[in-house]
């Protein structure tokens, strides 16, 4: 990621969203010197952010063989960017390297053959990452503790992951030491140069204001849609992962994220609905039916939390940077969150440095009105 100077002339920015985009955003620009005040609907302590909810995968090929190729190519950039990042915040051990694992039942063979074809497609442009099929002794070496049933794999690698609950109270703590303002319990609207505090009425006046409030900045943006995901989180001692596994399925991708202290996130469905309710019977059946697929021993598992989120998208379900003078919107990570935050906090700095070129490869649709749009 391109690293900017500290600021000759600091700004007063104001940031609409205390989840991932705000708490990265406001850490980067504190560092450089600016005057940051965050506003977030949300209690102080409370945890109701997608990032929160996540998984926290960083799966380049994983993702982008069932979307967009710039996924890939963004992602990639992002592992190098988060193990710097957590390196800085002195949370090293909140990100691991070790690939990631896609398996397939053997009815489903065909599911992880196309899967293997596409994501060599991908990988191609860059030889750092390998794709290596697995036979069944091979699958079992790599992680013992998985259905001896499972006799074809596919590991990728360097793919990781992140402990993103510990990154998130890492990057809070980071920030609550220094002298940033947080407004909680703060349900805004934004215009440029302007927060209005639609409790009190009261006006802010900053120099930019950043709206990264995520699928609550829906009702501004009407382009913009929540996508429900519901994830379980369980905990056993009976079983022991070493890197995210992603079950093939032709109706679904599953996947498990090892997470500490014998913890595991099972996720996600996909639903094209704004419905927060609890999780479904549906859901919670498909989803603990196909972890005990993959490893019996999940029978005993505790289900500790059923998480349901709503993930912020745009009709093509990449990330948009949109910006006038005084305001910027940083949105619609959909489901790649943690992969694609290190590029869209990249293209919102170069905005306000006034730059347009990016470390990674951007899409770029043509401005319209006043407004120019970035897409990555």
């Amino acid at each position: 990621m391109h690293q900017y100077p500290t600021a000759k002339h600091p700004l007063n920015i104001a940031i609409a969203g205390y989840g991932l985009l705000g708490r990265l955003l406001a850490w980067r620009l504190l560092l450089l010197g600016h005057s940051v005040t965050v506003y977030d609907k949300g209690r102080s302590g409370s945890n109701t952010s997608a990032a929160y909810s996540a998984a926290g995968m960083l799966a380049p090929i994983s993702e982008a063989a069932a979307s967009h190729p710039s996924i890939y190519r963004a992602g990639t950039e992002a592992i190098n960017t988060w193990a710097n990042w957590c390196s800085e915040l002195g949370l090293s051990h909140a990100i691991q390297q070790q690939g990631s694992l896609i398996v397939a039942h053997p009815q489903d063979r065909a599911e992880l053959t196309q899967f293997y074809r596409d994501s060599q497609r991908i990988a191609a442009e860059n030889t750092s990452m390998t794709l290596t099929m697995l036979n069944r002794q091979q699958v079992s070496e790599l992680e013992p503790d998985l259905s001896n049933q499972l006799d074809q794999g596919l590991w990728i690698n360097p793919e990781a992951h992140l402990d993103n609950r510990a990154l998130l109270a890492g990057l809070d703590q980071w920030l609550q030491r220094t002298d940033v303002t947080i407004w909680y319990d703060s349900e805004v609207s934004v215009s440029p140069k302007q927060i209005t505090d639609l409790n009190s009425g009261r006006h802010f006046q900053h120099d930019w204001v950043i709206d990264c409030r995520g699928a609550g900045a829906r009702f501004d943006q009407p382009t913009l849609r929540g996508v429900r995901g519901e994830t379980l989180h369980l905990e056993t001692r009976e079983v022991t992962l070493q890197r995210p596994v992603r079950l093939m399925h032709p109706r679904y991708q599953l996947y498990i994220v090892p997470k500490p202290n014998h913890r595991f996130v099972i996720g996600a469905t996909q639903l094209e609905s704004e419905d927060l309710s609890p999780i479904s019977l549906q859901s919670n059946l498909e989803l603990s039916s196909a972890v005990y697929t993959l490893a019996p021993a999940f029978a005993e598992a505790r289900i500790l939390e059923a998480g349901v989120n709503l993930r912020p998208a745009y009709a093509n379900n990449l990330p948009h940077v949109s910006a006038n003078e005084g305001l910027i919107s940083a949105n619609g990570l959909f489901r790649h969150g943690y992969l694609l935050a290190p590029l869209v906090v990249a293209q919102t700095l170069s905005i306000l440095h006034g730059q347009n070129n990016l470390a990674c490869e951007q899409l770029i649709s043509q401005p319209h009105s006043e407004q120019a749009t970035h897409e990555v």
